[in-house]
């Protein structure tokens, strides 16, 4: 029987993945660099400080890391404050598991992001720890922001269930030893190995019931 539930945001949450590739590749195009055919793929999961480097680095783009950083965020900040869009009921979803377990918000965004997709989502109380990997030493596929939600909770990570869509947030949650459960977005299919480390995969995150959680064991 889990002890805890932790919940990534892009994906899971709030369907942000097209309006990061959207907002990435448009500012990529403006800066003088090269979007590849692998680029979303690599940057799911990847902390600020790390697609930022990608960003400035290795596909060219004419501005430093930080501004980067900064001029992306802003535009998503910009984009959140015009329309947070929510997937399916996940709401609540959220709201139904988080009157059995307690919940953890484990998400590549900033922390800013994160603080506003919740207070536009009414979900900001939910959740009992909330990190975002700007926070922690590296980003997904590393188990680093998943063991520290479950540290901030109090709950052995081996006792928490992890709700994760994509293939570095699922290695993520498995490599900090936690049952993960995939719910992987239609535009971004799991790679097989990691299918393989979900104990659970789910055509929607509203087939995420109290029941299917507790089945886990």
């Amino acid at each position: 029987m889990a002890d805890a539930v932790i919940f990534d945001l892009d994906g899971v949450i709030v369907d942000s993945e097209p309006v990061w590739e959207e907002v990435r590749r448009a500012y990529v195009a403006a800066h003088g660099g090269t979007w590849q055919a692998d680029t979303q793929r690599r940057l799911m999961g990847m902390s600020t400080g790390e697609w930022a480097r990608y960003l400035s680095g290795e596909l060219g783009v004419d501005r430093s890391a930080e501004q980067v950083a900064a001029e992306v965020v802003e535009e998503m900040t910009r984009r959140y404050a015009a329309r947070v869009p929510l997937i399916d009921e996940a709401d609540e979803v959220v709201r139904r598991l988080a009157g059995r377990w307690p919940l953890g918000l484990a998400s590549s965004s900033p922390t800013r992001l994160i603080a506003a997709a919740l207070a536009a989502t009414g979900l900001t109380d939910a959740f009992g720890a909330t990190l975002s990997t700007e926070e922690t030493e590296r980003g997904k596929p590393a188990p680093d922001v998943y063991l520290a939600v479950a540290e901030r909770l109090g709950v052995d990570p081996a006792r928490c269930v992890a709700v994760e869509d994509s293939s570095n947030g699922v290695r993520s949650a498995a490599a900090a030893g936690m049952t993960v459960v995939a719910v992987p977005h239609g535009a971004y299919p799991l790679d097989p190995d990691a299918e393989r480390l979900a104990a659970l995969v789910l055509g929607s995150v509203d087939a995420l019931t109290p029941e299917a959680v507790a089945g886990l064991g």
